[in-house]
């Protein structure tokens, strides 16, 4: 007589809930590290630009006051202490010609004309290209002055192109840095004196160069300013307190040429993130 024995369930096949969520949590921390890994290497590039680039470029200033004697573009016999103070003039002469010679007018920048000029390298960018009341270039060129020296600059893009430096934006898109610098007459409110002049500046970048340079990120604190003509020219008191910088990396550029947000505008990631220029007070 046969055995007959009884039939088993075949085994069902597929992932039971357990492993589909254990795959889930694995597949959300992958992406979670891929997240932090792109804010840590964005982290670290901006670092690079305010070490090798911002730093390097302060330290080569100070370089060049140490050597010369004078602050960048003025005059070795008749100092006037203002970057480009080689080209303004006073008494109805230029002050590297001797102007004011018999002292007529006191020393001070409130006796000087045609004082401000922005010294940049080549072609720089024109009066009024951030905002109204933006000085114009200046005859001296910027690599020329330290060349003459034999002081050697941050590296940059490139031999030649030591002014500009160039790195990637929140929306992956390629933005450059432009160096210059130029005297603010008293009152300017985005720093008074001697400054590095730094164009093309992300929101994000610029708090953090704020934060490194004097610890607090504040847009009309310190020794690190946003550019704003508007402020410069209404704002009764440098001294107001908790401004945020002008701009956010949400919106873009709202129009051909601007550079600080209205709170309107596009916020798509393929946008450009909006770019602000800052002022950061030199020692000299």
């Amino acid at each position: 007589m046969t055995k007959r024995y009884p039939k088993t369930r075949a085994a069902q096949g597929g992932f039971t809930l357990v492993e589909l969520a254990v795959v889930l949590v694995i597949i959300g921390l992958i992406l979670g590290a891929i997240s932090v890994g792109k804010d840590v290497q964005r982290n670290a590039e901006y670092q690079k630009v305010i070490n090798k680039f911002g730093n390097g470029w302060k330290k080569a200033y100070d370089e060049y006051y140490q050597r010369t004697g004078v602050v960048l573009g003025d005059s070795q016999t008749s100092p006037t202490y203002m970057v480009n103070g080689g080209e303004s003039t006073i008494g109805g002469a230029t002050t590297s010609a001797g102007g004011n010679l018999n002292g007529a007018l006191p020393g001070i920048p409130e006796s000087f004309s045609n004082t401000g000029l922005r010294i940049c390298h080549g072609q720089g960018y024109p009066a009024n290209s951030v905002g109204t009341g933006d000085p114009g270039l200046a005859q001296v060129d910027e690599h020329a002055l330290f060349d003459k020296i034999g002081l050697r600059m941050p590296p940059g893009r490139g031999e030649g192109r030591e002014d500009r430096y160039v790195y990637i934006d929140s929306n992956g898109n390629s933005t450059e840095l432009q160096v210059c610098f130029q005297w603010n007459p008293p009152g300017t409110i985005s720093g008074a004196g001697n400054v590095m002049v730094i164009r093309g500046l992300t929101p994000d970048l610029a708090r953090l160069f704020d934060q490194s340079v004097d610890g607090k990120p504040d847009a009309l604190e310190g020794r690190f300013r946003q550019q704003n003509s508007a402020n410069n020219n209404t704002e009764a008191s440098s001294q107001r307190p908790g401004s945020e910088w002008g701009s956010n990396n949400t919106y873009a550029q709202t129009e051909a040429g601007a550079t600080t947000s209205v709170g309107t505008g596009r916020d798509k990631d393929e946008d450009r993130v909006n770019l602000v220029t800052a002022h950061w007070v030199m020692d000299q």
